[in-house]
């Protein structure tokens, strides 16, 4: 069975964690729509392949919670990227 692309809400936790990793050029892709004024539901359909005719809850709540771990990542997680993991 094959893993999803993206889940609805990615996981929030307090360190960079493996879905924000694999999921790094989403995040840079939202915070460029973001700083360019694109509309939410053009962003969904383009980057995550939902149409927020059809499923605008969902389309919603994917944008926001997705854009708001970038804001995160861009803000503080950032820096944990730059240190070597401990093993």
């Amino acid at each position: 069975m094959n893993e999803p692309p993206f889940q609805d809400r990615p996981p929030i936790t307090d360190r960079v964690n493996a879905y924000d990793e694999k999921h790094l050029s989403i995040y840079v892709r939202l915070l460029m729509a973001e700083e360019e004024g694109a509309d939410w539901r053009e962003v969904v359909s383009v980057i995550f392949g939902l149409d927020a005719a059809r499923e605008p809850d969902r389309a919603k709540v994917v944008h926001d919670s997705h854009l708001d771990r970038a804001r995160w990542m861009s803000e503080a997680g950032y820096r944990q990227l730059l240190h070597p993991r401990m093993q």
